[in-house]
């Protein structure tokens, strides 16, 4: 891994993905482009593609500043704060 762009990335943890979706979309019937999931917490939300947001406005409700992608066959982070991601290459 290459070194990390941001503070926040230096100690993204190598934990498995988590199930499910974006359970704020669920409630209200409402779909989403990609998941994302946050990496203090867990909770999955949607990607800034999708209409909601939901991952996003997690992260800078609660001061979770590291988001990771749920997607199958990918590996990456980003921080909102920063606005910087990083490849984790695991």
């Amino acid at each position: 891994m290459t070194s990390a762009p941001c503070e926040h990335l230096a100690t993204v943890p190598d934990e498995p993905k988590p199930e499910g979706g974006c359970e704020q979309c669920l409630a209200v019937g409402d779909t989403w482009v990609h998941l994302r999931f946050c990496v203090t917490c867990r909770q999955v939300g949607c990607c800034d593609d999708s209409k909601n947001r939901h991952a996003r406005r997690h992260a800078e409700a609660m001061g979770h500043p590291v988001i990771r992608t749920k997607e199958p066959g990918e590996d990456w982070a980003w921080c909102i704060p920063d606005d910087v991601g990083m490849n984790l290459g695991r």
